[in-house]
Protein backbone atom coordinates (compact mmCIF):
# COMPACT_ATOMS: atom_id res chain seq x y z
CA UNK A 1 0.00 0.00 0.00
CA UNK A 2 1.35 3.82 -0.48
CA UNK A 3 -0.14 6.59 1.33
CA UNK A 4 -1.60 9.46 -0.83
CA UNK A 5 -3.71 12.46 -0.28
CA UNK A 6 -6.24 13.90 -1.78
CA UNK A 7 -5.73 17.55 -3.28
CA UNK A 8 -8.72 19.41 -2.47
CA UNK A 9 -7.60 20.14 0.54
CA UNK A 10 -4.07 21.83 -0.88
CA UNK A 11 -6.31 23.88 -2.95
CA UNK A 12 -4.36 27.35 -1.38
CA UNK A 13 -1.30 26.01 -2.93
CA UNK A 14 0.40 25.65 -6.08
CA UNK A 15 0.40 22.04 -7.28
CA UNK A 16 4.50 22.39 -6.87
CA UNK A 17 4.07 23.80 -3.34
CA UNK A 18 1.40 21.39 -2.45
CA UNK A 19 3.65 18.73 -3.68
CA UNK A 20 6.74 19.43 -1.84
CA UNK A 21 4.75 19.86 1.59
CA UNK A 22 3.81 16.41 1.13
CA UNK A 23 6.73 14.75 0.43
CA UNK A 24 8.52 16.53 3.32
CA UNK A 25 5.84 14.48 5.29
CA UNK A 26 6.72 11.30 3.71
CA UNK A 27 4.00 10.67 1.55
CA UNK A 28 4.25 9.06 -1.92
CA UNK A 29 1.48 9.47 -3.88
CA UNK A 30 -1.51 12.62 -5.04
CA UNK A 31 -4.93 12.03 -6.12
CA UNK A 32 -5.37 14.81 -8.48
CA UNK A 33 -8.59 16.48 -8.34
CA UNK A 34 -9.21 18.12 -12.03
CA UNK A 35 -13.13 18.54 -12.39
CA UNK A 36 -16.40 18.06 -11.06
CA UNK A 37 -16.72 18.73 -7.82
CA UNK A 38 -12.80 18.34 -6.29
CA UNK A 39 -12.38 21.45 -8.51
CA UNK A 40 -9.65 22.61 -10.39
CA UNK A 41 -7.37 24.32 -8.18
CA UNK A 42 -4.03 22.29 -9.47
CA UNK A 43 -5.27 20.77 -12.40
CA UNK A 44 -7.95 20.55 -15.48
CA UNK A 45 -8.95 17.57 -16.73
CA UNK A 46 -10.28 19.45 -20.18
CA UNK A 47 -6.58 21.46 -20.31
CA UNK A 48 -4.47 18.24 -19.90
CA UNK A 49 -6.41 16.38 -22.47
CA UNK A 50 -5.66 18.89 -25.13
CA UNK A 51 -2.62 21.32 -24.28
CA UNK A 52 0.57 18.61 -24.56
CA UNK A 53 2.33 21.92 -22.44
CA UNK A 54 -0.11 21.89 -19.31
CA UNK A 55 0.53 18.63 -19.02
CA UNK A 56 4.08 18.47 -19.37
CA UNK A 57 4.10 20.95 -16.67
CA UNK A 58 2.17 18.84 -14.37
CA UNK A 59 4.55 15.31 -15.09
CA UNK A 60 7.30 17.42 -14.39
CA UNK A 61 6.10 19.01 -10.83
CA UNK A 62 5.37 15.70 -9.95
CA UNK A 63 9.13 14.57 -10.72
CA UNK A 64 10.78 17.22 -9.35
CA UNK A 65 9.02 16.24 -6.01
CA UNK A 66 9.22 12.49 -6.17
CA UNK A 67 5.82 11.92 -6.21
CA UNK A 68 2.99 9.93 -8.24
CA UNK A 69 -0.38 10.50 -9.15
CA UNK A 70 -2.55 7.80 -7.76
CA UNK A 71 -5.67 8.55 -9.25
CA UNK A 72 -7.79 10.91 -11.07
CA UNK A 73 -10.70 12.57 -9.41
CA UNK A 74 -13.75 13.89 -11.96
CA UNK A 75 -16.34 13.49 -9.20
CA UNK A 76 -19.45 14.48 -10.91
CA UNK A 77 -23.38 13.67 -11.46
CA UNK A 78 -22.72 11.80 -15.09
CA UNK A 79 -26.34 11.04 -15.48
CA UNK A 80 -28.21 14.23 -13.75
CA UNK A 81 -31.35 14.91 -15.87
CA UNK A 82 -29.78 18.35 -16.48
CA UNK A 83 -28.27 17.54 -19.46
CA UNK A 84 -25.74 20.06 -19.54
CA UNK A 85 -24.56 19.04 -16.24
CA UNK A 86 -24.23 15.76 -17.35
CA UNK A 87 -22.68 16.28 -20.30
CA UNK A 88 -20.51 17.93 -18.56
CA UNK A 89 -19.53 15.71 -15.97
CA UNK A 90 -19.20 12.99 -18.66
CA UNK A 91 -16.52 15.14 -21.10
CA UNK A 92 -14.34 15.16 -17.70
CA UNK A 93 -14.65 11.98 -16.99
CA UNK A 94 -14.03 10.74 -20.45
CA UNK A 95 -10.78 13.31 -20.96
CA UNK A 96 -9.72 11.65 -17.61
CA UNK A 97 -9.78 8.02 -18.76
CA UNK A 98 -7.93 9.06 -21.73
CA UNK A 99 -5.16 11.10 -19.92
CA UNK A 100 -4.82 8.86 -16.93
CA UNK A 101 -1.42 6.58 -18.15
CA UNK A 102 0.04 9.85 -19.33
CA UNK A 103 -0.04 10.81 -15.63
CA UNK A 104 1.15 7.13 -14.46
CA UNK A 105 -2.02 6.08 -13.76
CA UNK A 106 -4.52 3.73 -14.40
CA UNK A 107 -7.60 4.47 -12.32
CA UNK A 108 -10.10 7.25 -12.18
CA UNK A 109 -12.30 8.26 -9.55
CA UNK A 110 -16.09 9.78 -9.72
CA UNK A 111 -19.30 9.41 -8.57
CA UNK A 112 -22.10 6.66 -10.52
CA UNK A 113 -24.50 9.25 -10.71
CA UNK A 114 -28.33 10.04 -10.09
CA UNK A 115 -30.90 10.62 -12.58
CA UNK A 116 -34.10 12.32 -11.85
CA UNK A 117 -37.45 10.95 -12.97
CA UNK A 118 -38.67 11.12 -16.94
CA UNK A 119 -38.96 14.50 -16.68
CA UNK A 120 -37.52 16.38 -13.80
CA UNK A 121 -35.03 18.65 -13.55
CA UNK A 122 -33.13 17.91 -10.24
CA UNK A 123 -31.69 13.96 -9.09
CA UNK A 124 -34.27 11.90 -7.15
CA UNK A 125 -32.18 9.81 -4.97
CA UNK A 126 -34.62 6.63 -4.24
CA UNK A 127 -34.14 5.69 -0.26
CA UNK A 128 -37.53 3.56 0.55
CA UNK A 129 -39.85 0.41 -1.98
CA UNK A 130 -43.32 2.33 -1.01
CA UNK A 131 -45.67 4.10 -2.62
CA UNK A 132 -44.79 2.07 -5.41
CA UNK A 133 -44.03 5.11 -7.36
CA UNK A 134 -40.87 5.06 -6.26
CA UNK A 135 -39.90 1.62 -6.70
CA UNK A 136 -40.88 1.91 -10.60
CA UNK A 137 -38.96 4.73 -10.75
CA UNK A 138 -35.81 3.13 -9.12
CA UNK A 139 -35.65 0.32 -11.79
CA UNK A 140 -36.07 2.97 -14.48
CA UNK A 141 -33.18 4.80 -13.06
CA UNK A 142 -31.33 1.61 -13.25
CA UNK A 143 -32.60 0.12 -16.44
CA UNK A 144 -32.89 2.62 -18.58
CA UNK A 145 -30.23 5.07 -17.11
CA UNK A 146 -27.40 3.90 -14.92
CA UNK A 147 -26.44 0.27 -16.78
CA UNK A 148 -26.77 1.67 -19.94
CA UNK A 149 -24.42 4.51 -19.34
CA UNK A 150 -21.87 2.77 -17.43
CA UNK A 151 -21.58 -0.18 -20.21
CA UNK A 152 -20.72 2.57 -22.23
CA UNK A 153 -18.32 4.43 -20.39
CA UNK A 154 -16.81 0.68 -19.48
CA UNK A 155 -16.51 -0.13 -22.85
CA UNK A 156 -14.00 3.53 -23.22
CA UNK A 157 -12.22 2.88 -20.11
CA UNK A 158 -11.39 -0.98 -21.37
CA UNK A 159 -10.17 0.11 -24.41
CA UNK A 160 -8.02 2.62 -22.79
CA UNK A 161 -6.59 -0.03 -19.67
CA UNK A 162 -8.25 1.96 -16.92
CA UNK A 163 -10.47 1.14 -14.19
CA UNK A 164 -13.08 3.68 -12.84
CA UNK A 165 -13.65 3.67 -9.28
CA UNK A 166 -16.94 4.64 -7.77
CA UNK A 167 -17.30 6.05 -4.66
CA UNK A 168 -20.15 4.56 -2.76
CA UNK A 169 -21.97 8.09 -1.94
CA UNK A 170 -25.03 8.73 -0.52
CA UNK A 171 -27.16 11.27 -2.97
CA UNK A 172 -26.55 9.09 -5.43
CA UNK A 173 -27.38 5.74 -7.06
CA UNK A 174 -24.47 3.70 -5.72
CA UNK A 175 -23.94 4.72 -2.57
CA UNK A 176 -23.31 1.02 -0.55
CA UNK A 177 -21.64 -2.74 -1.03
CA UNK A 178 -25.15 -4.44 -2.51
CA UNK A 179 -25.45 -1.06 -5.13
CA UNK A 180 -21.61 -1.06 -6.11
CA UNK A 181 -21.61 -5.06 -7.03
CA UNK A 182 -25.17 -4.57 -8.71
CA UNK A 183 -23.57 -2.10 -11.30
CA UNK A 184 -19.88 -3.95 -11.35
CA UNK A 185 -21.70 -7.18 -12.22
CA UNK A 186 -24.06 -5.57 -15.04
CA UNK A 187 -21.35 -3.73 -16.63
CA UNK A 188 -18.15 -5.61 -16.20
CA UNK A 189 -14.91 -5.29 -14.67
CA UNK A 190 -13.76 -1.61 -15.46
CA UNK A 191 -15.97 -0.18 -13.06
CA UNK A 192 -15.18 -0.83 -9.61
CA UNK A 193 -15.92 0.75 -5.76
CA UNK A 194 -13.86 3.67 -4.39
CA UNK A 195 -14.26 2.31 -0.61
CA UNK A 196 -14.88 6.00 1.50
CA UNK A 197 -15.61 4.04 4.72
CA UNK A 198 -16.46 7.86 5.99
CA UNK A 199 -19.83 7.46 4.17
CA UNK A 200 -20.26 4.16 5.06
CA UNK A 201 -19.87 4.15 8.63
CA UNK A 202 -23.26 6.23 9.79
CA UNK A 203 -25.28 3.89 7.69
CA UNK A 204 -24.42 1.37 10.04
CA UNK A 205 -21.91 -0.32 7.42
CA UNK A 206 -19.06 -2.49 9.57
CA UNK A 207 -16.46 -1.42 7.05
CA UNK A 208 -14.53 -4.70 7.30
CA UNK A 209 -17.63 -7.25 6.74
CA UNK A 210 -18.09 -4.59 3.93
CA UNK A 211 -14.08 -4.92 2.43
CA UNK A 212 -14.75 -8.30 2.36
CA UNK A 213 -17.63 -8.83 0.68
CA UNK A 214 -16.59 -6.10 -1.90
CA UNK A 215 -13.07 -7.89 -2.09
CA UNK A 216 -11.12 -7.38 -5.61
CA UNK A 217 -14.00 -4.49 -6.66
CA UNK A 218 -12.38 -2.42 -4.66
CA UNK A 219 -9.51 -0.50 -7.08
CA UNK A 220 -9.48 2.51 -4.81
CA UNK A 221 -9.64 3.40 -0.82
CA UNK A 222 -10.25 6.82 0.79
CA UNK A 223 -9.02 7.64 4.17
CA UNK A 224 -11.73 9.23 5.71
CA UNK A 225 -13.55 9.39 9.41
CA UNK A 226 -16.95 9.42 10.62
CA UNK A 227 -18.41 10.17 14.25
CA UNK A 228 -21.69 9.67 15.38
CA UNK A 229 -23.11 11.60 18.10
CA UNK A 230 -25.51 8.99 19.87
CA UNK A 231 -27.12 11.74 21.57
CA UNK A 232 -28.45 13.11 18.73
CA UNK A 233 -28.74 9.95 16.29
CA UNK A 234 -30.65 8.51 19.12
CA UNK A 235 -33.27 11.32 18.70
CA UNK A 236 -33.09 12.25 15.42
CA UNK A 237 -31.75 9.11 13.82
CA UNK A 238 -28.73 9.31 11.12
CA UNK A 239 -30.35 11.01 8.21
CA UNK A 240 -29.65 14.43 9.01
CA UNK A 241 -29.54 17.76 6.08
CA UNK A 242 -28.36 19.96 8.46
CA UNK A 243 -25.28 21.87 8.05
CA UNK A 244 -21.76 20.18 8.01
CA UNK A 245 -20.48 23.03 10.22
CA UNK A 246 -23.64 23.03 12.75
CA UNK A 247 -21.48 20.23 14.58
CA UNK A 248 -23.24 20.56 18.21
CA UNK A 249 -26.32 19.28 16.36
CA UNK A 250 -25.82 16.73 13.36
CA UNK A 251 -26.23 13.31 14.31
CA UNK A 252 -22.64 12.41 12.63
CA UNK A 253 -19.36 14.39 10.91
CA UNK A 254 -16.61 13.73 9.33
CA UNK A 255 -13.36 13.23 10.90
CA UNK A 256 -9.48 13.01 10.49
CA UNK A 257 -8.45 9.69 10.09
CA UNK A 258 -8.26 7.76 13.79
CA UNK A 259 -10.81 10.75 15.34
CA UNK A 260 -14.11 9.08 14.69
CA UNK A 261 -15.97 5.58 14.78
CA UNK A 262 -13.27 3.91 12.00
CA UNK A 263 -11.45 0.58 13.31
CA UNK A 264 -8.84 1.58 11.15
CA UNK A 265 -6.05 -1.04 12.18
CA UNK A 266 -8.84 -3.77 11.38
CA UNK A 267 -9.88 -2.08 8.11
CA UNK A 268 -6.73 -1.74 6.82
CA UNK A 269 -6.08 -5.53 7.85
CA UNK A 270 -8.98 -6.31 6.01
CA UNK A 271 -7.89 -4.69 2.70
CA UNK A 272 -4.93 -6.66 2.93
CA UNK A 273 -6.96 -9.47 3.49
CA UNK A 274 -8.38 -9.17 0.40
CA UNK A 275 -5.23 -8.12 -1.45
CA UNK A 276 -5.77 -4.73 -1.99
CA UNK A 277 -2.37 -3.12 -2.62
CA UNK A 278 -3.07 0.26 -3.65
CA UNK A 279 -3.54 3.78 -2.44
CA UNK A 280 -4.73 4.73 1.10
CA UNK A 281 -5.67 8.17 -0.19
CA UNK A 282 -5.99 10.63 2.62
CA UNK A 283 -9.39 12.56 1.79
CA UNK A 284 -9.67 15.61 5.03
CA UNK A 285 -12.82 17.14 5.59
CA UNK A 286 -13.15 17.35 9.49
CA UNK A 287 -15.08 20.17 10.96
CA UNK A 288 -13.23 20.38 13.88
CA UNK A 289 -9.52 20.60 12.49
CA UNK A 290 -7.84 23.14 10.12
CA UNK A 291 -6.38 21.66 6.65
CA UNK A 292 -3.02 21.05 8.14
CA UNK A 293 -3.38 19.85 11.23
CA UNK A 294 -5.99 17.35 10.56
CA UNK A 295 -4.19 16.40 7.48
CA UNK A 296 -0.97 15.91 8.99
CA UNK A 297 -2.36 13.76 12.04
CA UNK A 298 -3.88 11.60 9.04
CA UNK A 299 -0.40 11.17 7.56
CA UNK A 300 1.81 10.38 11.37
CA UNK A 301 -1.39 7.89 12.30
CA UNK A 302 -1.69 6.05 8.74
CA UNK A 303 2.37 5.67 8.20
CA UNK A 304 2.10 3.49 11.56
CA UNK A 305 -0.70 1.27 10.55
CA UNK A 306 -0.80 0.73 6.74
CA UNK A 307 0.89 -2.27 5.14
CA UNK A 308 3.75 -1.11 3.02
CA UNK A 309 4.81 -4.41 2.25
CA UNK A 310 2.71 -7.28 1.16
CA UNK A 311 3.38 -11.21 2.28
CA UNK A 312 4.06 -13.03 -0.74
CA UNK A 313 6.03 -15.91 1.18
CA UNK A 314 2.37 -17.05 2.99
CA UNK A 315 2.89 -18.57 6.03
CA UNK A 316 6.46 -18.67 6.30
CA UNK A 317 7.09 -19.14 9.86
CA UNK A 318 5.78 -22.59 9.21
Amino acid sequence: MKLGVFSPVLADKKLPQALAYLHGLGVEQMELGCGGFPGTAHADINVLATDKAALKKVQEAFRANEMTVSALSVHGNVVHPDKAVAQKATDELKAAIRTAHQLGTDTVVTFSGCPGDKTSTCPNWITCPWPNDYSDLLEWQWNDVLIPYWKEIAALADSEGVKVALEMHPGFMVYGVESMLRLHNAVGKAVGANLDPSHLIWQGVNIVDAVKALGNAIYFFHAKDTAIDRANTNVNGVLDTKSYADILHRSWIFRTVGYGDGDWKKIISALASVGYDGAISIEHEDSLMSPSDGLEKAIAYLQRIIVKEANTAAAWWI
